[in-house]
């Protein structure tokens, strides 16, 4: 089985921690960086290749995983001269990769299961499969539903329910046709171009443990986290 990993944002989000280090090698922890904790769960996951689209600081993150012999993986690098986006890599390494793989953001901090994700992908023929997780919004302020300056409807303090990305994809190597290589592309527009041509992506629900490490206060969430977590995270690692 084969992953990409995207590692190749600034991660200004997380800046100050981020004025050095590339986002995925910032430490969680005492002794593990995020990278480092993904690849071992990809390995004892199965995956026996992996590619890391790099581009800022990127050859830091190339030193420190070398060619993945200490995971018992071969890794290989692709690098982004401009940013291309979330699936704008893709376009370049696709002739690199097998018909179905997994693509997933390199500041993931969660338990799924990534060999089940890519199986499931497969075993459903979509173009896109994406894993998803259910969160909830609390808002604070009755909430009015109004037609032509008229109040239909009221709901005190209502909570809404909806699922999110996890940043985490099962991708077939047919869905990138007609993409150009070199150009950028989101994610957003990927999913609407299939949308529009009526060929939708797959749901991957996933209700385990997921952290999205994008801001300081999820960083430091993740730390104080994953000493209690370090077991489910790195189970047979």
């Amino acid at each position: 089985m084969h992953a990409v990993i995207l590692a190749g944002g600034k991660g200004v989000r997380l800046r100050p921690y981020t004025t050095a280090l590339p986002k995925p090698l910032v430490p969680i922890g005492d002794q593990h960086a995020i990278l480092e904790i993904v690849l071992r769960q990809l390995s004892t996951a199965g995956f026996t290749r992996c590619t890391i689209a790099i581009g800022h600081l990127g050859e830091i993150i190339r030193a420190y995983v070398g060619d993945g012999s200490q995971w018992g993986m071969n890794i290989d690098y692709a690098t982004e001269e401009n940013p291309l986006g979330t699936m704008g890599p893709l376009l370049t390494l696709r002739e690199r990769l097998p018909e179905h793989f997994l693509v997933m953001n390199g500041d993931v901090l969660t338990d799924l299961d990534y060999a089940d994700v890519l199986r499931r992908h497969e075993a459903s023929g979509a173009p896109l499969t994406i894993a998803t997780y259910a969160r909830k919004v609390h808002i604070d302020f009755g909430v009015l539903t109004t037609d032509q300056s008229r109040v239909v409807a009221f709901t005190e303090k209502p909570s809404i329910d909806y699922r999110v990305s996890m940043g985490v994809y099962g991708v077939s190597r047919s869905t990138l046709d007609g993409y150009t290589p070199g150009l950028p592309l989101g994610f957003d527009e990927l999913v609407l171009d299939l949308l529009a041509a009526q060929r939708p992506p797959h749901a991957y629900e996933f209700d385990g443990y997921w952290l999205d490490i994008g801001r300081p206060d999820d960083y430091d969430r993740a730390n104080a986290e994953f000493t209690s977590r370090k077991a489910l995270l790195l189970k047979g690692a």
